[in-house]
C-alpha cells in the first residue's frame, strides 16, 4: 500500500514538473515572439515559404499599405485600394532573427520585377519588406544593399516601406496550400514561381 501511494505521488510530483516545464517554455516563447511582415506576390505561396522556416510560429495572409479601412479579397485584386497581398509572420528570435528571414524573403521573390511577381501583375503583387521599427529598417536596407553590392543584380525594385495596418485576409486564403493541396501546387507550377526563383537565384 505504501509503495502504491509513493508511486501515486512521485507520479503526481512528475506530472506537476512537467506543467511547470511546460508552463516556463510557454512563458519564453511568447517573450520572444517577434512580428515581420513581407509582400512577395500571391500570399498562399508566401505563407507556405516561410511556414517551413525553423523558429516561424506562424504566419497569416492579408492586405496592408493601402488606403481602404478592412478591404476585401476582391477590392484588393482590382488594385484600386492601394493594398498589398502580403503576410504576417509570427517567430520566436530565440531560434531565427529578422536578419534571416530577411534572407529566406529575398529568395522567394523576384527583386528585379517591378510590375508584380510572376505571373500576378499589378500592384498589388509588387514585393515590399514593410518595417515595423528603426532597427528592422536598419536591416532591410542592409540586406538590399547586399544584394546590390553583389553584383548579382543591376537594380533592385523591391520597395522598402513602413508598415501600416494588417488586415487577415479571409479565412478561405489562411493555410490555403493545406486546405486545397491540389489546386495550389497547380496554381503554382502554372504561375512558374519556382521556375523563376531558380533562374534568378540558382540553387540557393
Amino acid at each position: 500500500m505504501k509503495t502504491k501511494l509513493k508511486l501515486m505521488l512521485c507520479l503526481t510530483l512528475l506530472g506537476f514538473l512537467s506543467i511547470k516545464v511546460s508552463f516556463a517554455e510557454t512563458a519564453t516563447t511568447v517573450a520572444n515572439t517577434k512580428t515581420a511582415i513581407f509582400a512577395g506576390g500571391c500570399f498562399w505561396c508566401m505563407q507556405s515559404d516561410f511556414d517551413k522556416i525553423p523558429g516561424v510560429l506562424k504566419t497569416e495572409a492579408g492586405y496592408t499599405g493601402g488606403t481602404v479601412k478592412d478591404p476585401t479579397y476582391e477590392q484588393v485584386s482590382d488594385g484600386g485600394t492601394g493594398h498589398y497581398e502580403s503576410i504576417e509572420v509570427y517567430y520566436d528570435a530565440s531560434k531565427v532573427t529578422y536578419k534571416q528571414l530577411l534572407n529566406d524573403f529575398w529568395r522567394n521573390v523576384d527583386p528585379t520585377d517591378a510590375s508584380g511577381q510572376f505571373c500576378d501583375k499589378g500592384p498589388q503583387y509588387r514585393a515590399v519588406i514593410f518595417y515595423q521599427n528603426s532597427e528592422q529598417q536598419k536591416l532591410a536596407d542592409a540586406s538590399k544593399q547586399q544584394l546590390l553590392d553583389s553584383g548579382k543584380f543591376k537594380q533592385i525594385a523591391t520597395e522598402i516601406l513602413p508598415a501600416s495596418t494588417f488586415y487577415p485576409a479571409e479565412e478561405y486564403h489562411q493555410e490555403y496550400y493545406k486546405k486545397n493541396a491540389t489546386r495550389y501546387k497547380f496554381y503554382r507550377y502554372s504561375c512558374g514561381r519556382d521556375k523563376r526563383l531558380e533562374q534568378v537565384w540558382g540553387d540557393n
